[in-house]
Order: structure tokens, then C-alpha cells, then sequence
């Protein structure tokens, strides 16, 4: 019989004398038409629905995403926390390879974030180039980059 126990740093896999790496956590957080975190600073950007964010994006997007920074993870498995913490409407997220990586490397995406909530998206990530949004809160693209 196996029972799974998840510590803080690792998941153990009891009789079988295995330790497998638990999955780290990282957190995202959508204000309207943005992440948070990618940006290190929140716009105070207003939006009702998703052509606001179309609107806002047309004229901020290139300078915002030249001052955005890429996030630098190793290989391995992550989960992906995105909050909603004050969009109006439903958001997700979708994290997926840049370029050619798009059709070989791994993604994961979904959607129903209620304003206030968050979900998990877990993932093992590969080395290469990726890139993360919210199509439903059009953000830019940002980059992610495993190494």
C-alpha cells in the first residue's frame, strides 16, 4: 500500500523508499489588463470588460512590456496560483511555448477566476522560451524562460 504524504519540501512516497520533488508554487496576480508581478507595479488600469483591456493594450503594451521582466524558473514541476483580485468579470490564464516551442514544449490553460478567487494550474516545465496571459483580461505576453 502506498500513502501519499505532502511535506514542505518534498512528497514522499511511503514504502517505497522514493522521494519525489514537490511542485513549486508561483503566484500571479491579474489586476485589470495586467499581471502584477511581471509588471512590478499595478497601473490602476480600469476595465468593465475585455475590449477596455483591447483599448489600454493598443496604446501601453510595447512600453510596458519592454519594462516588464522575463521570470527565469529551472526544469521542473510547477503550480501556477493566478489570482483574480479585483477584475469584474471572470478571468484565466494560459501559459504555453513562445515561437516553434508553441507546438513542442508543455502548456496548460483555463479559465473561471471569479473576481476575489484564484485557481492552480500545475505543469512540468521543459527548458526553452514561454510565454503567459490572460485572454480573457487581454494582457500582453509575457515572458518566461526555463533554463
Amino acid at each position: 500500500m502506498h500513502v501519499w504524504f505532502l511535506g514542505v519540501a518534498s512528497l514522499l512516497l511511503w514504502g517505497s523508499g522514493q522521494a519525489l520533488a514537490a511542485p513549486v508554487m508561483i503566484q500571479l496576480t491579474q489586476t485589470a489588463c495586467q499581471f502584477v508581478e511581471a509588471e512590478h507595479q499595478d497601473y490602476g488600469f480600469q476595465s468593465k470588460n475585455s475590449a477596455d483591456c483591447v483599448a489600454i493594450n493598443e496604446h501601453t503594451e510595447e512600453k510596458r512590456l519592454a519594462l516588464s521582466q522575463t521570470l527565469h524558473l529551472k526544469a521542473g514541476s510547477y503550480v501556477f496560483r493566478v489570482k483574480n483580485r479585483d477584475v469584474p468579470y471572470v478571468l484565466g490564464f494560459w501559459l504555453r511555448g513562445q515561437g516553434l516551442g508553441r507546438l513542442t514544449l508543455p502548456s496548460v490553460s483555463g479559465g473561471n477566476i471569479q473576481t476575489g478567487g484564484f485557481k492552480d494550474y500545475a505543469i512540468t516545465l521543459k527548458k526553452g522560451a514561454y510565454l503567459y496571459s490572460c485572454p480573457l483580461n487581454p494582457t500582453p505576453d509575457y515572458r518566461l524562460l526555463v533554463e
